[in-house]
């Protein structure tokens, strides 16, 4: 365990950071699976717009990779777009 009083506030803060994190993460995947599910293309539109916003968020404070991020909207922009 880290004796300096700056390492320990460190821990703290990395643990709640950790937590946000995987908060976000997680919601965004319950957010595709719901997109996934759907089969309105309009109720699709309007769910796709919210998680690109939440996946680009995710690519821009590192929790997943921007590239990673371009390949899940690209994947999911198919999907909608193939909805009859």
């Amino acid at each position: 365990m880290a004796n300096h009083k700056s390492a320990l506030k460190r821990i703290r803060a990395n643990e709640a950071k950790r937590l946000r994190n995987r908060y976000q993460h997680k919601t965004t995947r319950t957010f595709i699976k719901r997109l996934k599910s759907s089969t309105d293309k309009a109720e699709a539109q309007e769910l796709l717009k919210t998680v690109t916003s939440m996946i680009d968020k995710l690519a821009k404070k590192n929790i997943i990779h921007k590239n990673n991020a371009a390949n899940r909207k690209s994947k999911l922009t198919k999907f909608v777009n193939a909805i009859a």
